[in-house]
């Protein structure tokens, strides 16, 4: 063969050959994604495979585990995804290789427990996963007060939250609160005293960002509640002067009910509807987060 015959055919071989290297490599790539896939899913649901494979390492697994818990939450969060199917099974192998990491347990919780899109609205998995913590270290009394919470505010199951705190008030250490809690749920259900107690203690005892923002909103959002009770009064009042309901809240405070126009706690002024009744001003960010906590009831 000529040299110039073998330049040509180097020529020719050439794309052929990166042709043949490219579906190589792609096929490859691909069956690697799908092992990675599998692997993935074998290893998010299997916590004690795990555990037995991390041997005496385990402790320090379930750190790196709870980093992907927080980092997972936190992407799913900020692009506003509210499928969070993997987090059960990521706090489930964090708490099976380290039953004692206590955060794991409480912002869990917090994270299962709560609806969308702030959460993944499973408050029957966050009490599995407090129950297990409870379980695992048994003096923590703080453990009963977030099993309440979610009792309270998620599950609506005052009964089980007045045991819940009652049980923690007995553990060393408890607040005398959880005894307080205890007696009033039973007595009184869900109460407004009752839930600015427990939404304050959740905004002042939690260290995450999260967690106190979600607490203050609600916080705003009772603040805002009574405040519209305390116009409704005074609405009241003015029909059995003036035979009529006020239309606008102008006419309360022109009529000498108010002294200045009420605003809610960010800032925007109460406006009463069609049907007499005072309400957020529908250009308060508070009036979007009552929209969404309606939907949950």
């Amino acid at each position: 063969m000529t040299a110039a015959n073998s330049k040509w055919t180097l020529l020719l071989f050439l794309p052929l050959a990166f042709a043949g290297v490219w579906r190589l490599q792609h096929g490859i790539d691909a069956q690697r994604a799908r092992l990675h896939e599998e692997n993935e899913e074998l290893v998010l649901r299997s916590g004690k495979l795990v555990k037995v494979m991390s041997f005496e390492y385990a402790p320090l697994m379930a750190d790196i585990y709870w980093t992907r818990v927080v980092q997972y939450f936190g992407n799913k969060h900020f692009a506003h995804d509210s499928d969070l199917e993997a987090l059960w099974p990521l706090l489930d192998v964090t708490t099976t290789l380290d039953p004692n990491l206590i955060q794991a347990y409480r912002f869990g919780g917090v994270f299962l427990s709560d609806s969308p899109p702030r959460g993944a609205g499973r408050p029957d998995l966050a009490v599995k996963l407090i129950e297990r913590g409870i379980r695992e270290n048994p003096d923590y009394w703080r453990f009963y007060g977030d099993l309440g919470y979610v009792y309270y505010f998620d599950a609506k199951d005052y009964k089980k939250a007045s045991e819940a705190f009652y049980e923690g008030s007995k553990k060393p250490g408890a607040a005398i609160w959880m005894k307080i809690m205890a007696a009033k749920i039973a007595a009184e259900g869900e109460s407004f005293a009752t839930s600015v107690f427990l939404w304050r203690e959740v905004y002042e005892s939690s260290p995450d960002p999260d967690i106190k923002k979600n607490a203050l909103t609600h916080l705003q959002l009772l603040k805002a509640q009574q405040d519209c009770q305390q116009i409704d009064v005074l609405s009241d009042q003015y029909e059995k002067r003036f035979g009529r309901s006020p239309a606008h809240i102008v006419e309360l405070q022109q009529a000498g009910f108010l002294g200045g126009l009420p605003v809610d706690p960010l800032g925007f002024i109460y406006m009463i509807g069609q049907n007499g009744k005072a309400g957020l001003n529908p250009n308060s960010p508070l009036a979007g987060q009552q929209a969404k906590e309606l939907l949950k009831k």
